[in-house]
């Protein structure tokens, strides 16, 4: 299965589910506080790329 397809391993962690979920603005931005890596898919940065489906490194 292609990693972009849902539901794939974590995705519950990642953001692109987390917003749709309705995360909470704070806590969303502890995760995209100094971001690292971006996602190729929805185009999200984040500090760590477990919060990403497919992370690549800024």
């Amino acid at each position: 299965m292609p990693l972009y397809e849902k539901p794939h391993l974590n995705h519950d962690k990642h953001l692109c589910s987390l917003v749709a979920e309705g995360m909470e603005l704070a806590d969303y931005k502890e995760l995209v506080r100094n971001p690292k890596y971006i996602c190729r898919i929805c185009g999200r940065a984040a500090a760590s790329e477990k919060n990403l489906c497919d992370p690549v490194p800024l």
